[in-house]
């Protein structure tokens, strides 16, 4: 008999209990192989708490303070996440390390682990259902007969529906027409513009569907020097500029480096100026600073320098963010604000071993980062890096290889500098830098060999949206483009 066998003895009762001993070893030796592969697809259903087995329920603690910082999970990352936790006197004993060798040699498909962490979710259903009729049992039993009917039947009911409210295994299924005249008269008393916010380049906003909408996560990718850190600056100070409450979460610039940049933006002061304080000695440009500075201090833009942080801690930050300075109505909606996150990446190359690429990785925070979207029903904005394929290939894999990144994203598109043959066929006028919106699911997109034309004025720190690439072609003579068109400094990137 081997140990895994002989913890299964000793559980003795566990399956009487409602418990699918295999089925919660399996998910946990799905772990031990495939990380974060796996933990992406079960991380949304199931928690330590839905495994019976106490032993069990720590070491999937633990998986999860290892993979929430991108490591790779080992017996030597299992004892320090166990002792960052205060849960090691449960992993040290000789049986259960020896019982934790084990699961990392326990055969489990990959395409299996799904199925059994549904197992285990099930069980946990069963559970809970069951320790409801015990209480329910109980509360029937103290009856002594006067009581009400109302209360007698609160004694059943309410219980019950307690565990049906708290049930997250799915949403009730209902009618399509349900509703629908309170739906339409909404809309008709609600008119707008359109349903996000406005980035500030109304083309773009078009193409994606509306502009940035709540629970959504829209993806602009670029190569390093193309300029989607002032793409990311433009979109935050213009909603910032509108007095929507905006959080940059910055991965490479310090604070310096985007009150630079706002500071030229605002003010028309060449940046370069801004960052040497030669700004000082001509009394225009010095006004139109101070200017600059007072309209900086009344906007709620809310800069966090992430470089180096665990994936986890960012989405912490957004969530304290929304929680304590976004706030929420009487309703439990969030107020409007905008997230900005400069740039999805991994942290650290620790979590990059032969078993776990670095798409997978990404494919890990591009589906935590949607579900907290859609969790506190806030916009995002976020960028990520092409691959070198992306220097000429205008397609979704250009993007560090990952279909998950795609999936989930609301909107997927490439910023890139325009070519040689594009720049002379456009014209002087059409811009340097190009917008491609190769997927929009609420929007039209663009169709093949459009784009949107954009103008990126370095010295300024500014961007500027012009027409889209068959406007000009019916009209070559339309936009007269405003600014330097000063190529874009790679050390300000």
């Amino acid at each position: 008999m081997n140990i895994l066998d002989a913890i299964v003895a000793q559980e003795g009762k566990m399956d009487s209990q409602l418990c699918d001993t295999g089925a919660e070893r399996a998910v946990l030796a799905g772990l031990f192989a495939y990380g974060l592969e796996s933990y992406v697809e079960i991380n949304d259903f199931i928690t330590h708490s839905s495994f019976a087995n106490r032993n069990n329920q720590v070491i999937y603690k633990c998986i999860e303070k290892i993979l929430e910082g991108d490591a790779v999970v080992d017996i030597p990352a299992i004892l320090s996440a166990a002792e960052q936790l205060n849960l090691s006197e449960t992993v040290q004993s000789k049986q259960e390390l020896d019982y934790i060798k084990n699961l990392m040699d326990y055969p489990v498909k990959k395409q299996n682990v799904l199925h059994f962490a549904a197992q285990v979710k099930k069980f946990e259903f069963a559970r809970n259902a069951k320790r409801i009729a015990k209480k329910i049992d109980s509360d029937i039993d103290s009856i002594v007969g006067d009581e009400s009917i109302d209360d007698i039947i609160n004694l059943v009911e309410s219980p019950l529906m307690d565990f049906l409210r708290d049930d997250e295994t799915g949403q009730k299924p209902e009618m399509l027409g349900d509703d629908l005249d309170e739906y339409v008269e909404f809309l008709i008393e609600n008119k707008c513009d359109q349903i996000g916010l406005s980035s500030g380049f109304p083309r773009f906003d078009t193409v994606i569907g509306g502009g940035l909408r709540r629970k959504c996560v829209d993806l602009v990718s670029a190569r390093p020097g193309v300029g989607k850190s002032v793409f990311a600056d433009n979109v935050a100070l213009h909603n910032a500029r509108l007095g929507i409450p905006v959080l940059m979460l910055d991965t490479e610039m310090s604070k310096e480096d985007h009150l630079n940049r706002i500071l030229s933006n605002i003010s028309g002061v060449p940046i370069g100026d801004i960052s040497t304080g030669k700004f000082a000695e001509d009394d225009e440009k010095l006004i139109a600073v101070r200017n600059a500075m007072d309209e900086i201090r009344d906007i709620p833009y809310t800069y966090v320098s992430v470089a180096g942080a665990p994936f986890e801690t960012i989405l912490n930050t957004i969530k304290r963010w929304i929680l304590r300075e976004v706030g929420q109505d009487e309703n439990g909606k969030t107020n409007e604000c905008l997230v900005v996150y400069d740039y999805l990446k991994l942290m650290s190359s620790s979590g990059i071993t032969n078993n776990i690429q670095e798409y997978q990785a990404l494919g890990f925070q591009i589906t935590n980062l949607h579900n907290l979207a859609v969790k506190y029903d806030f916009p995002c904005l976020s960028f990520v890096q092409l691959n070198r394929d992306g220097i000429t290939k205008e397609s979704t894999d250009a993007v560090s290889g990952s279909d998950r990144l795609i999936w989930l994203c609301t909107s997927f598109s490439i910023f890139k500098l325009k070519s040689a043959e594009e720049l002379a066929e456009d014209g002087p006028n059409a811009g340097n830098r190009k917008v491609v919106t190769l997927k929009a699911r609420h929007g039209a997109g663009l169709m093949d060999g459009n784009y949107i034309n954009m103008n990126m004025v370095g010295e300024h720190a500014q961007l500027l949206e012009l027409r889209t690439r068959d406007e000009v072609r019916s009209s070559p003579d339309g936009d007269v483009i405003e600014g330097s068109d000063a190529p874009f400094d790679l050390e300000e990137e």
